[in-house]
């Protein structure tokens, strides 16, 4: 099940909950609905990491666990909230952030959706729990254009 809701206070922010699942369609939609089309790729590849990693490592898949993502716009900035309820991890330092290069990481992908989120968002930020992430996406940046044409 799939529940939407919006409220204001300064801003306004609408909220999507579902249970843990991999199957994502529906909810990238919404998500993507506003992006212009141009940063339409390079946003959804970074939310569906975002929101795998929510399903799969938070929730461990439990289909009684919940998914909670919270979004809006300001000027020509997108974020996200993507709250999951699991017992969380040490969110990396920036400087930790980079592909292992590791015989063994390489079969396992070790830090591959890590990579994927800082370099598809502006900014990347977890809760010291590790179990609520904030990406912030601005569209208007005359520096950085959409890595997928």
């Amino acid at each position: 099940m799939v529940a939407i809701s919006s409220h204001s206070v300064k801003r306004t922010w609408n909220t999507i909950s579902f249970a843990s699942t991999l199957y994502l369609v529906p909810i990238l939609e919404l998500l993507l609905a506003e992006i212009p089309s141009q940063w339409r790729p390079e946003v959804k590849l970074g939310l569906q990491e975002a929101l795998v990693n929510a399903a799969k490592h938070g929730n461990n898949l439990d289909p009684g666990k919940t998914i909670l993502v919270r979004f809006s716009i300001i000027t020509d900035q997108y974020w996200w909230i993507i709250s999951d309820e699991g017992t969380g991890f040490r969110p990396p330092q920036a400087w930790e952030i980079g592909l292992d290069q590791s015989p063994a990481c390489q079969e396992r992908e070790c830090g591959r959706g890590l990579y994927i989120l800082h370099q598809v968002f502006d900014r990347v930020q977890w809760n010291r729990q590790g179990t609520e992430l904030r990406l912030c996406k601005q569209v208007k940046n005359l520096s950085k254009m959409p890595m997928v044409p």
